[in-house]
């Protein structure tokens, strides 16, 4: 089950575009846990991630 974490760390930046929904959902539910939306961006991609099929990682 995905949880978001309140944990700081280190940064680099990068630009990504995004489509517009997604902007809104994630920044819905950043809102809704007083987050930053770049804080979601990055627990939705680890997340992802750590999930991702073995096939996938390669």
């Amino acid at each position: 089950m995905f949880v978001l974490k309140k944990d700081s760390i280190e940064y680099e930046n990068k630009s990504l575009r995004l489509p517009k929904e997604l902007i809104n959902r994630v920044q819905k539910l950043a809102d809704s846990n007083d987050m930053s939306f770049n804080k979601v961006v990055i627990q939705c991609i680890d997340y992802a991630l750590e999930h991702m099929g073995r096939e996938n990682t390669d």
